[in-house]
């Protein structure tokens, strides 16, 4: 029989585990994926950007579509010992500095297998000189079943890039 005090304390208990803040999993959508991204971006100072992303083989198996590693593969094979790569800032948080205060995250289009996803980031450090700058976009693909990260794109000082198109310049030298 269960007495007065097990009932409370069990009783507390729940509600206790309920309304304490859980991380939320990242979803199977780019918006999720992108959400879960930017959220660990974010994290303490904001500071640590988001080369996890694309750090290493795992990472990039993790977030980007069988293509785009291949092309970044081929591009990391014609660089030269000691070089950086055709990708030498923080394409998450479109600088060399990474600055990540808050975020907005917007699907500008989604299809059954393809989709673009918006960031809009604010830093610490205050507003970038053209509000351009601060929005990041994400062109997703479905990779064997999963959403992939097929592209990333930002402008800098207004001009704009393309991770594929750093990738593919990178062979032009």
């Amino acid at each position: 029989m269960i007495t007065r005090r097990e009932l409370i304390l069990s009783g507390a208990a729940g509600l206790l585990a309920a309304t304490l803040p859980h991380e939320a999993p990242a979803a199977d959508d780019p918006a999720g994926i992108v959400t879960a991204i930017y959220t660990r971006a974010a994290k303490g100072k904001g500071d640590s950007g988001g080369a996890f992303v694309f750090e290493n083989k795992a990472a990039k198996a993790n977030y980007l579509s069988k293509s785009l590693i291949a092309l970044w593969a081929k591009a990391d094979a014609r660089t030269r010992k000691g070089d950086v790569g055709p990708v030498d800032f923080d394409p998450v948080t479109n600088s060399q500095d990474p600055d990540v205060k808050s975020f907005k995250v917007a699907v500008e289009k989604q299809e059954a297998d393809k989709a673009t996803i918006a960031v809009t980031i604010d830093g610490h450090q205050g507003s970038r000189t053209k509000p351009a700058d601060g929005t990041i976009r994400y062109d997703f693909v479905r990779d064997a079943g999963q959403w992939k990260i097929d592209d990333i794109k930002g402008s800098v000082e207004g001009k704009p890039w393309s991770i594929r198109s750093l990738l593919v310049d990178s062979f032009k030298n």
